[in-house]
């Protein structure tokens, strides 16, 4: 799943007295799907990999729409797909056709190209996320891979570490005694934290890291982050404290090294320039099945639209 990326993102100025900003989602849709959309950001166009964050919600809670997302292309990036609740089918254009559900895991990379669907099979109001269905992630490939293979991953079971008050998930990287499998390209973290009360997670100091609240508001350190929006912290920590008054409450914590290299994103590429994104997207109109095969799906292909930069081409 995942959506068009523009330059048009929201911020708010941090709130607290210590490093860690406060970083304002915004909400589109992706067809009938209404999106929470938390990175990029204004200022921020990546965390560490991470450089896309949409959180999913049914909008309508009685009838949730469907994920219906047609056959559209990828490069530069690894897509993370999260649920919550719920189940979706996955087809992509080497030849996966995967069925996700909450608890597992679906890592698909895209090196030079690939393309894939989406398509829901169990919608849900998802009452105990306050609305919120699951997470598409997207993390940027760095150099040595980028331009490589694409591949798909899907992991049913997933290691959890305990922090005392809560428990974590590891979706990629490691934390203390819980190593994920997921094969990823640049060192990072991906944990989804459910816990009551306070809970202080281990933390890289050469990481930085993002904390998403998921359905409630939740304090990091010393700054307020309300659903919606996400805490950046800077490099330099070793320990994060997440507190909550809400009694049960989750949260994704999301980090790595910084990439070190700005990337440039439109629509649903990630590369370095503006020529790279070019030729990606005439591949994707020409029906290029070298750089991106056909995708098994029923749902319809999806067509991109012409980059501004190009105006009329």
């Amino acid at each position: 799943m995942s959506g068009p990326v523009d330059e048009t993102v929201l911020a708010s100025e941090g709130r607290g007295v210590s490093a860690i900003e406060i970083q304002e989602g915004r909400t589109t849709t992706i067809g009938e799907l209404a999106i929470v959309r938390v990175l990029p950001a204004k200022g921020r166009r990546s965390i560490g990999p991470w450089c896309f964050v949409d959180l999913m919600t049914p909008g309508d809670v009685e009838e949730p729409p469907p994920i219906e997302i047609g056959p559209h292309p990828h490069i530069g990036l690894a897509t993370v797909t999260w649920l919550f609740e719920g189940s979706a089918l996955h087809t992509d254009s080497l030849g996966t056709e995967q069925l996700i559900r909450p608890g597992q895991l679906n890592l698909m990379t895209a090196g030079r190209g690939i393309a894939h669907a989406e398509f829901g099979i169990e919608m849900s109001s998802a009452p105990s996320t306050k609305g919120h269905m699951g997470v598409q992630m997207w993390l940027a490939q760095p150099e040595a891979t980028r331009h490589g293979g694409s591949r798909f991953q899907h992991l049913a079971e997933l290691p959890v570490e305990s922090l005392g008050d809560g428990d974590g998930t590891v979706l990629v990287g490691a934390i203390a005694d819980a190593a994920s499998d997921a094969a990823v390209d640049h060192p990072s973290i991906g944990m989804d934290v459910v816990f009551r009360g306070r809970v202080e997670v281990p933390a890289e100091p050469a990481f930085e890291y993002a904390v998403v609240p998921i359905g409630d508001p939740l304090k990091v350190d010393d700054a307020i982050v309300e659903p919606g929006s996400l805490a950046y912290v800077p490099p330099g920590y070793e320990r994060l404290t997440v507190d909550t008054r809400s009694g049960t409450s989750r949260f994704l914590l999301l980090g790595g090294e910084p990439l070190g290299v700005p990337i440039k994103m439109w629509w649903n590429f990630v590369a370095r320039n503006l020529d790279e994104i070019t030729d990606a997207w005439r591949a994707w109109q020409d029906h290029d099945d070298d750089r991106f095969g056909p995708v098994p799906s029923t749902l319809a292909r999806i067509d991109a639209p012409t980059p501004p930069w190009l105006g009329g081409a």
